[in-house]
């Protein structure tokens, strides 16, 4: 039998249309379960090493996670806090690490963050430096005091700055003798290596390197009253409506540093042995030695404010920002 075009097209819409329905219920199903009180940690990428590149490789954040109606999505790779900033900003990241120093810089343009976590600062001297002050080899300075006159990198707002402040100060050295040329990591070490800045304030991965190339180090931060600790910051809608699953990623990422501790070989060239990312000889050597002495992080209390006070004071002094930040504005202390 026939049927009429009609009544082919009648059906055919009719069953779209339900299709439609249907798939609309779906994706309010799925809204609505993704809106139920599920947390989801937006984290950047963790590379080739540390804790998260383990946590990553082994799917523990995920099982962990997911004991509190919560999962993990991971993102891009940045280079620094203030490049990590942007994604916050942009709703990719809402969980970051640094230090004091940049998220005071970060505040003062927005409040959309909160610190929960620090990490105490490493003072056992046979500890491998990670940061510091340095010029090439065969530079006449040979002192903070030589850098009158010169142009130093540093990373705006962050802790390469914090750090030759205070270098300058306990040097009594006035600020406005010594340009601060603002620079992110590679630029920074393309301007040193090609002689455009006279100093670099080096810090995290770009110190070790730049140390193996034959710079010369003049300061580390070790030797300064430094009282910028390292940081684990959210955003502030994620830690008031979901302090359970901040919590996960804390206690995982402390088992993680203290397992790191005692099995640090573990814990680097995670998914690569051979590649760029991948690190081999004397560098392997310091990233162990690192580990093992690595802080574990915990939450933040109280007493912690007086390094937000003493961070800030400095930042001020100096115009890195307009007014101290209250230590009750860069905090969130979870129970």
């Amino acid at each position: 039998m026939r049927v009429p075009r009609r009544l082919l097209v009648a059906a055919t819409t009719a069953l779209l249309s339900a299709a439609a329905v249907g798939l609309s219920a779906c994706d309010a199903g799925a809204d609505a379960a993704a809106g139920s009180g599920g947390a989801v940690l937006k984290l950047q990428d963790p590379g080739n090493a540390g804790p998260l590149a383990y946590a990553k490789r082994e799917g523990i954040l995920e099982k962990r996670l997911a004991a509190v109606n919560a999962k993990v999505e991971w993102g891009g790779s940045y280079a620094s806090f203030t490049a990590t900033a942007d994604a916050v900003h942009a709703g990719s990241v809402n969980v970051l690490a640094g230090a004091i120093s940049p998220v005071l810089g970060y505040l003062a343009n927005s409040s959309d963050i909160r610190v929960f976590a620090v990490t105490d600062p490493v003072t056992d001297t046979a500890a491998p430096q990670t940061d510091g002050l340095v010029v090439p080899a065969d530079s006449p300075i040979k002192s903070v005091a030589d850098l009158v006159g010169r142009r130093v990198a540093v990373n705006k707002g962050g802790r390469g700055e914090y750090l030759l402040l205070l270098a300058l100060q306990q040097a009594n050295i006035p600020v406005d003798k010594v340009e601060r040329v603002y620079l992110g990591l590679d630029q920074a070490a393309s301007a040193f290596a090609t002689g455009k800045v006279d100093a670099w304030w080096a810090i995290v991965n770009a110190y070790p390197q730049v140390v193996a190339k034959g710079a010369r180090v003049l300061v580390h931060g070790r030797d300064l009253p430094d009282q910028d600790l390292s940081i684990v910051a959210a955003r502030l809608e994620l830690l008031q409506q979901h302090p359970e699953a901040v919590k996960v990623y804390l206690d995982v990422l402390r088992e993680l540093t203290q397992q790191a501790k005692h099995e640090p070989e573990k814990f680097q060239n995670v998914f690569l042995q051979q590649g760029p990312t991948a690190i081999t000889g004397d560098r392997l050597k310091l990233e162990i030695e690192k580990a093992r002495y690595a802080q574990v992080p915990r939450l933040v209390t109280t007493a912690d404010g007086a390094a937000v006070t003493s961070v800030s004071e400095l930042f001020a002094r100096y115009g890195v920002v307009k007014d101290t930040v209250a230590p009750a504005d860069v905090f969130l202390l979870l129970s």
